[in-house]
């Protein structure tokens, strides 16, 4: 539902004065996304995941307990990198993979990376021989 020209005002007005006060706050609420919020958190929870791979490796040989304590934490890393990845939807990862592409420029992080794997597979394994 579209704002009304007063209720734009008004939010143009509030967001004058929030550039005025502090314009350290408004620089960072403009700059951050919730999509930017989810990325990270699932970078840490595939970090968190990988710790706990290693202390499952590590230490079930010495320690069932310890052993199981890993796979607890490798379960929640994976819950909470679940989760965020549903908060991030396409449409966030859209946005973490192409944040200051151009129209016209080639993908570059995340997006170069699987743009150019998948390009990969369809040239070598995908061959269509005529």
């Amino acid at each position: 539902m579209p704002l009304s020209e007063h209720e734009q005002r008004i939010l143009a007005e509030l967001e004058e004065s929030l550039v005025r006060e502090d314009p350290r706050f408004a620089e960072r609420v403009r700059s951050r996304t919730v999509y930017r919020h989810a990325g990270r958190q699932c970078k840490w929870s595939a970090l968190t995941f990988v710790v706990g791979l290693a202390v499952l490796v590590a230490f079930y040989s010495h320690s069932v307990l310890a052993g199981l304590a890993g796979v607890g934490i490798m379960f929640g890393s994976a819950v909470v990198f679940e989760r965020n990845l549903r908060r991030l939807g396409k449409a966030g990862w859209h946005d973490l993979s192409a944040r200051h592409r151009h129209e016209g420029e080639q993908p570059a992080g995340l997006e170069h990376a699987v743009h150019g794997t998948r390009e990969w597979l369809r040239t070598h394994l995908f061959r269509r021989e005529h």
